[in-house]
């Protein structure tokens, strides 16, 4: 498995407005061919940022199946308005599992 990272850096004034359009797209995720899961993270020490983590089963399905779709564009949609700068997405892939992973 293989797991997106995005780092999101949010407008101070949309917070809400971000965090509700995540959630209205959860279903884009979980339809999206090789998702396996999806969770936001907010940082407690920077406010503004965000971590967008989603498990994909295969690299192409985040960079080409998801990113070429019609539910990438209405994903950003839903979100684009509220980044302060242009996210950060990097690709994880598990090395060491310990408990609770």
């Amino acid at each position: 498995m293989i797991y997106e990272i995005a780092e999101l850096y949010i407008k101070p004034e949309a917070h809400a407005a971000f965090q509700a359009g995540v959630a209205e797209a959860t279903p884009l995720f979980q339809r999206a061919k090789g998702c396996v899961s999806m969770r936001l993270t907010r940082c407690i020490e920077r406010v503004d940022t965000y971590h967008l983590v989603v498990g994909w089963q295969t690299l192409e399905n985040h960079t080409v199946d998801f990113r070429e779709s019609a539910d990438f564009q209405a994903w950003r949609g839903l979100v684009g308005a509220c980044f302060a700068q242009p996210p950060k997405v990097e690709h994880f892939e598990t090395v060491v599992a310990g408990f609770g992973a």
